[in-house]
């Protein structure tokens, strides 16, 4: 439990979005017959490891949702950070946070030490590309008796939620090679350890028994990464699976009521423009596809009721936004494509996607646009759209995934250094919007520079929203204890057993 003094302390620099969904029930530690003879579950997840399953870039979630790493601290159903490695903290100046331990092992059997925290977070400073929890931001950490010390290069008033981020998970000296790529094998905090990984196709998880929060339930996971939607569905209803993620909308009314759960998320789907170079370098451009596009289509086809119109980079789940919410200003008009020619990509693992694409490319075409249309999967996507080698990309996000603050996404993903840039949108008003944002302590005030920030960014064309999107998730009708969790970060804990 969070202590008084905390709240106290950190009541007025932590955002607390509130969402229209929650964790479903399923925490907490077994009892002793429970945790030695649970069966193992059977987990199908939608995306391979794109990256040899390092915590720093998109392979970091698959970690987190199935409960094999930790950070300092975690998300609670409200978006406000709550303690994991870390019991306890307290801000001790405008740059510098003082981090308690709770008492804790790494899998590999050694102890979570303040050095050994330290070191870890020091290795997620120096990576490159670095994680997007960290664009823009610059840290060191340092022991400091049985806490960590953490001083920022700028005034961080959401500390504490950025150290939430799945990419900033704690793991072992033994984690990490002389050149600092890090290995999860056996080195994380988690309930559950990673102890082999067959390349794209699967992965075995035991559990640890000597996890600070209780014995899990379940033995272990056999992980299959399952790219296809409608095969993930399949062995649902068959008994192949105990869970499987990301079931497609079109595939939902051939799974039980029972099985099939719903959870509104902070997850957009958006056209992104590249801006840098090709067509969509032309802002003219950019707002002729932007006038083409009609979302409505999308969410009531494609998506059949499963997901709500664009109407931003944060969509209905964030409660908060719709009510300061700024109209774009400044937008170039639209210009006449005149048949120019322009690649538009995205990935199969969300099995949506590949539909969405499809009706955008009519659309586009009809407003005088010549479209190729490439789909791959995400692991042979991802590089290649980071390096602006397509002129549009349709992706789908979870604006709150990085850190729970809404100011994170719009740094990772639309300034100029942004790590997450796949829009290669380099804008100076995008970024002073931004950078106004990042260093507003209050709540309601940074969330108003927030809905600022997202103006500029969607006044550049650079982001067509498309739709909010509701994920759901098959659930075997014996298992119980699934985390369903609207920033996506967890799936499997303490509690999910069958």
């Amino acid at each position: 439990m969070t202590t008084v003094r905390r709240r106290h302390i950190l009541g007025s620099l932590l955002l607390a979005p509130l969402l229209t969904a929650c964790f479903a029930s399923g925490g907490g530690s077994a009892g002793d017959g429970d945790a030695k003879d649970g069966a193992r579950l059977r987990v199908a997840l939608a995306f391979p490891p794109a990256e040899n399953l390092s915590p720093y870039g998109a392979d970091a979630t698959l970690l987190s949702r199935l409960g094999v790493t930790e950070g300092l601290t975690a998300l609670d159903a409200n978006g406000a950070a709550a303690p994991a490695l870390a019991a306890s903290w307290r801000r001790e100046n405008d740059r510098t946070w003082l981090f308690a331990l709770r008492e804790a092992t790494f899998q590999d059997g050694s102890a979570v030490t303040p050095r050994a925290v330290a070191a870890s977070l020091t290795h997620a400073t120096e990576a490159k590309p670095a994680p997007a929890a960290l664009s823009g931001v610059t840290l060191t950490a340092k022991a400091a008796g049985t806490a960590v010390r953490i001083t920022t290069g700028a005034p961080d008033p959401v500390l504490p939620l950025r150290l939430s981020s799945p990419s900033l998970a704690v793991l072992s000296s033994k984690a990490y090679d002389a050149r600092g790529a890090a290995d999860p094998v056996g080195t994380a905090t988690g309930p559950f350890e990673l102890t082999k990984v067959d390349g794209s196709t699967s992965a075995t998880l035991d559990r640890y028994d000597d996890y600070w929060g209780g014995r899990a339930q379940a033995s272990g996971v056999d992980v299959r990464f399952i790219a296809d939607g409608t095969a993930r569905a399949s062995a649902l209803r068959t008994g192949e699976l105990d869970i499987a993620e990301a079931v497609p909308v079109a595939q939902a009314a051939t799974l039980d009521k029972n099985t099939r759960k719903e959870t509104a998320t902070t997850r957009s789907t958006s056209l992104l423009l590249n801006a840098r170079s090709g067509p969509f370098k032309d802002a003219r451009l950019r707002a002729a596809a932007r006038a083409a596009v009609d979302t409505s289509v999308l969410a009531k086809g494609v998506y059949e009721g499963y997901a709500d119109p664009g109407v931003g980079i944060y969509g209905p789940a964030v409660t908060w936004a719709e009510g300061k919410r700024q109209q774009p200003a400044g937008r170039a008009k639209a210009g006449a494509p005149n048949g120019t020619r322009i690649t538009l990509a995205t990935y199969d693992n969300r099995p949506e996607l590949p539909e969405v694409a499809q009706v955008l490319k009519q659309q586009l075409e009809k407003a005088g646009f010549k479209v190729a249309l490439e789909v791959r999967e995400y692991s042979r996507l991802e590089s290649d759209a980071l390096r602006g080698k397509f002129d549009a990309v349709v992706l789908a996000r979870n604006t709150l995934l990085d850190t729970g603050d809404p100011v994170a996404v719009l740094a990772s993903d639309y300034t100029c250094d942004g790590g997450f840039n796949i829009a290669q949108l380099c804008d100076k008003g995008v970024d002073k919007a931004v950078a106004r944002a990042e260093g507003i302590a209050d709540t309601a005030e940074r969330q108003d520079a927030a809905m600022t920030a997202e103006a500029a960014v969607l006044g550049t064309d650079a982001v067509v929203p498309l739709v909010h999107q509701r994920i759901i998730t098959g659930v075997g009708a014996s298992v119980s204890g699934v985390l369903l969790d609207p920033y996506e970060r967890t799936l499997v804990g303490t509690g999910t057993r069958r």
